[in-house]
């Protein structure tokens, strides 16, 4: 009995690790600087998932926490139900707040990769993935981006393997609420 909890506790942390690991191939950014992070990022392009499905407008606000951990607004506009979604959630650094390696949870005790692996040395967009390919996000200060900023997403995603034929495009329409 004792051997079958063990291991039951073996594959369940191998299973929560895997979640916040990185992408093969793929290098946080270092030297990075929470507090020029924090605030408001509009979502430009993103891979589909259902956590996001539908909606516009879509927006992150990153806040410190007293403990160390960031404080994550997710919010977007459900066009279908004519309406605005929120999740708040958590994230927690992996290694060191110098490397943009995080682990994020909407759902208690579990926890998914927040990588940021290119990012604006003005802090101005950032790509961000997750611990697979499935996971793409373009997050800009601002609703819209150069060509030039999305040309350089979509090569760079490109050169890391992930499927950019399905990439979404936001829109951000002034929505009343």
């Amino acid at each position: 009995m004792k051997l079958r909890h063990f291991l039951v506790g073996v594959f369940a942390s191998i299973a929560v690790m895997a979640c916040t690991g990185l992408p093969n191939g793929i290098k946080p950014v270092s030297n990075f600087n929470v507090e020029r992070y924090t605030g408001t990022w509009y979502e430009i392009a993103r891979l589909d998932h259902a956590f996001e499905r539908g909606m516009q407008n879509v927006t992150a606000t990153y806040s410190e926490n007293s403990d160390g951990s960031i404080k994550v607004v997710n919010r977007g506009y459900v066009t279908d139900d004519s309406q605005w979604k929120e999740a708040i959630g958590k994230a927690k650094f992996v290694a060191n707040d110098e490397i943009a390696h995080l682990k994020v949870s909407f759902f208690g005790p579990f926890y998914g990769s927040y990588v940021v692996f290119e990012l604006d040395e003005d802090y101005q967009y950032a790509f961000v993935t997750s611990y697979n390919r499935d996971y793409l996000w373009l997050l800009s200060r601002t609703p819209q981006v150069s060509k030039g900023i999305i040309k350089r997403f979509v090569t760079t995603a490109e050169e890391y393997g992930f499927n950019t034929d399905e990439l979404i495009f936001m829109k951000h329409d002034p929505i009343s609420e």
